[in-house]
């Protein structure tokens, strides 16, 4: 049967909708809505990676799709790591412009400097490519260790770990941002490849995301795979990046930059599944529908912390995930979180395994630790997830055009 490419978004929407509600020989008429006209995606739009005080992929709306990927160095020459940080630039450079980094078809002899291909005519896509440093880069192994970052450091046991060693760690971390998940997923291969055909760095524990679990300024709040809304309350203002993300006090190839951490979060759903509604609106202390707080009727309604029912308890749980998480409740503590949903098909148990990759910035890693501390400690959201993995990294600024990332730390060790 010939197509004619009029079977727009919206009529597969609609379809889609009519089969879920009823089957598809009841369809029934889709109403496009202000939500429909927002999702949009420009597959030409790119952001650049030299020139920027601080790396894209943090203050950058978030896109789709993320590829996560850490590291471990092999190499023990410092020589290595700068060559790698150097290469890893320029190639990012011309990923971010939806180019290839070299040939597709190269000479063997220059396998380290080619492009693999999949991603040819895609286009750039919103493609962002952030590049942490963890703490083993700063040690007397590779002469750094007078340049480490003030604050970068292991974290500490918290109540909420339960690690696994394979997704635990890394000394080099790559967060591949993109509005086409096959563009993220080519910047991440071609990256790896040039890690380990110069034999500076092997692949360590990589996460494949999906679906903008955090908003950005101006966007809708996406929602999480428990269905609720993820990001309402996230930092969204340039003041409150300047206050709790960005280093200020700090060596000029440090400034700018921000701490990362990512953790890797399973999600128990079927369990999740057989709830109520009303206990899910009682785990994050929000209505699972419009978003608002128990306390509210619209999504970004402040919450009433002292608000109580007519039995006198709290209408938002002592062990509600908003309460515990809330900067009213913590000092005015906040943290940057820019996380993804992530599935990875069916676990050994026959369970869907899949979750919330989560990562934060923030400009001193103990910020997370103690909102982390007492989430971990009373949040009733505890009862469904497990966190398997961690790591924490430096991310320095943007380089400018001619540079590298983190060439001021070579230059001054």
């Amino acid at each position: 049967m010939p197509t004619d490419n009029k079977f727009s978004n919206v009529h597969r929407r609609g379809f889609l909708l009519s089969a879920a509600l009823g089957g598809i020989g009841a369809a029934a008429p889709h109403a496009a809505t202000a939500a429909d006209n927002e999702d949009s995606v420009d597959l030409t739009q790119q952001y650049p990676f030299y020139g920027n005080a601080e790396q894209a992929g943090i203050r950058t709306p978030p896109q789709r799709h993320i590829f996560f990927m850490t590291f471990d160095l092999t190499s023990t020459q410092r020589r290595d790591l700068q060559v790698l940080l150097a290469r890893w630039s320029a190639a990012i450079a011309q990923l971010v412009k939806g180019e290839t980094i070299g040939q597709v078809e190269p000479d063997r002899a220059e396998a380290s400097g080619f492009d693999t291909g999949e991603a040819l005519n895609l286009g750039p896509a919103s493609l962002t490519v952030t590049v942490g440093l963890g703490p083993r880069v700063f040690t007397d192994t590779y002469g750094l260790a007078a340049q480490k970052p003030a604050l970068l450091r292991e974290l500490r046991q918290l109540p909420s770990d339960a690690f696994r060693p394979e997704l635990t760690g890394g000394d080099l971390s790559l967060q591949a941002c993109a509005d086409d998940p096959q563009v993220a997923y080519h910047a991440i291969r071609d990256l790896a490849r040039i890690a380990k055909v110069t034999g500076t760095a092997a692949t360590k524990w990589a996460v494949l995301g999906f679906g903008r679990a955090s908003a950005g300024k101006g966007q809708a709040t996406p929602r999480n795979l428990l269905g609720f809304r993820d990001g309402t309350r996230n930092i969204k203002e340039d003041a409150d990046f300047e206050k709790f993300v960005w280093l200020k006090d700090a060596p000029d190839w440090q400034r700018n930059g921000s701490y990362q951490i990512a953790r890797k979060i399973q999600m128990r759903i079927e369990n999740w599944d057989t709830n109520r509604v009303s206990h899910q609106n009682d785990v994050f202390g929000r209505h699972k529908m419009s978003g608002a707080p128990l306390t509210g009727t619209a999504e970004f309604d402040t919450p009433d912390f002292q608000k109580t029912k007519a039995d006198g308890t709290l209408l938002i749980p002592d062990t509600a995930h908003i309460r515990l998480a809330a900067f009213e409740n913590n000092d005015g503590l906040r943290i940057l979180r820019r996380s993804y949903n992530y599935t990875e098909g069916i676990n050994q148990y026959g369970f869907l395994d899949a979750g919330l990759l989560f990562i934060s910035y923030q400009n001193d890693p103990a910020a997370f630790e103690t909102l982390q501390t007492k989430l971990g400690s009373a949040d009733a959201l505890n009862e469904y997830i497990t966190h398997l993995g961690s790591a924490v990294f430096f991310v320095p600024p943007a380089p400018p055009e001619g540079s590298y990332l983190a060439e001021g730390m070579f230059a001054t060790a």
